[in-house]
């Protein structure tokens, strides 16, 4: 695929690392001079200088022939008009990045796809969507819902006494042929490696394991892992970001008892004014003693959305010393998440990430409607639409010829999400949720084409 990516920033120079690992031609589009320079030194790609709402360099980029143009700027109005200019200009597909999560919230009403914006994407509202699913789901380190909550990912560091430790996942499926659940991937303790588990795969202690199961089999997940559902009912928010905002908000619309400290006194004052249901506290954070005033111990979750990623991971440190049930930090280095179970936080966030994810669906080929890569593993989530002609169509799972390195997590079929083994037949319309390894691959996206 031929992609324009506008915006040499965080999230740009993420995604434009990750597609230039793939092969894709990639054109990167900014203004600042150093961060191109970065970007060209350190990928395989094409750089251009210049302002991406510029038609010439629209052109020169040569956005006629692209199959996609991704506005990642800081600036909203930016990515706006350059979708608008790219869909006239002949480019197939746009995608913006936008602050102003209202948009998103009304996209069918205002009819973006009319001014030829494709789609929105707001990391900040993509993360704060996580952290609620992660309060949800208090037990585990990472979640992903598919259509909302018919098949549901989670992952789990598996405690030494679990009774899944020790036996293969033959022999878990046998001794609790109760649970509804499909270990997707497992990465092992102190190693970089992820296995996509068969048969004979045997779980070990401190396991960090991805299952995907259905609503009911969560509750039955918590206790075959040997783990306890957290009742988490009062929060404490660090940072009052848009994540910070959004979240806060969000909680309290669902009843949760919310603290929010903010560092800047004016800040703070607003965020009162607009979150009434919250109390907001003018405060640095990083002071032990104002979370013990504040009663950080009396907390059930501790949140850290600060801008300093070090801030929020000292801080989530200082809550699990007391003993706090649910910690998550947001943080900018991607390499702090080979530290988060080591350290002893919870989960770590990442905006880049959940915004590479979300649009990575669009260049997978087939029919993805979803998609997500697992933290700190190298494998993918994806799930494919089966069209009437997919190599998959009218097949038993165990009659395709699936590659070793990936393997078939669940299916929704009519609004069900259903935990499919060997002898499911899968037809015409169903979603079905596939993991696997990067160079697994080309070889699913065939079976779906």
């Amino acid at each position: 695929m031929k992609i324009i990516i506008a915006g040499a920033g965080e999230v740009g120079f993420h995604l434009a690392k990750l597609l230039s690992y793939e092969s894709q031609d990639i054109t990167l589009i900014d203004s600042d001079k150093e961060s191109l320079s970065y970007a060209d030194n350190h990928l395989d790609i094409r750089v251009l200088k210049g302002d991406a709402t510029s038609i010439s360099i629209l052109e020169e980029a040569r956005v006629a022939q692209s199959d996609l143009v991704i506005g990642v700027t800081s600036s909203e109005t930016t990515n706006l008009t350059l979708c608008m200019l790219a869909k006239q200009l002949g480019c197939k597909r746009t995608i913006a990045r936008i602050s102003n999560t209202e948009f998103i919230e009304n996209k069918d009403r205002l009819r973006f796809s009319d001014l030829g914006i494709d789609e929105l994407i707001s990391p900040e509202r993509l993360a704060a969507t996580e952290i609620q699913l992660l309060i949800n789901q208090s037990a585990f380190n990472d979640t992903y819902e598919f259509e909302e909550g018919k098949l549901i990912m989670v992952g789990i560091c598996l405690p030494s006494g679990a009774p899944f430790v020790g036996k293969t996942v033959k022999d878990a499926a046998e001794t609790f042929s109760e649970v509804h659940f499909m270990p997707i991937a497992i990465k092992r303790s102190g190693t970089q490696f992820t296995i996509i588990p068969r048969g004979d795969s045997i779980f070990q202690a401190e396991d960090q394991v991805y299952f995907i199961t259905s609503k009911e089999g969560v509750e039955e997940l918590y206790k075959m892992t040997g783990t306890v559902k957290k009742n988490i009912k009062n929060v404490m928010i660090l940072g009052g970001s848009k994540v910070g905002q959004k979240t806060a908000r969000d909680l309290c619309s669902r009843k949760f008892n919310v603290k929010l400290i903010e560092k800047d006194k004016q800040k703070a004052t607003d965020l009162a004014e607009q979150l009434p249901n919250a109390l907001v506290i003018n405060g640095d954070g990083r002071n032990v003693e104002l979370l013990e005033e504040e009663s950080l111990s009396a907390m059930d979750a501790f949140i850290a959305v600060t801008g300093n990623s070090e801030t929020n991971i000292m801080s989530c440190l200082v809550a699990k010393s007391k003993d706090i049930k649910k910690t998550i930090a947001l943080v900018e280095n991607m390499d702090y998440f080979q530290l988060s179970h080591s350290i002893g936080i919870d989960t770590l966030i990442n905006k880049k990430l959940l915004a590479a994810n979300n649009i990575f669906r669009y260049i997978r080929k087939g029919e993805v409607v979803a998609m997500t890569r697992l933290n700190n593993l190298n494998a993918e989530i994806l799930e494919f639409i089966v069209k009437p002609n997919s190599a998959v169509s009218g097949k038993l799972i165990r009659e395709i010829d699936f590659p070793r390195l990936a393997t078939i997590g669940g299916v929704i079929r009519d609004g069900e999400g259903v935990i499919a083994l060997g002898s499911f037949k899968i037809t015409e319309g169903d979603r079905v949720v596939v993991c696997c390894l990067p160079s697994a691959i080309p070889k699913i996206e065939k079976l779906f084409l």
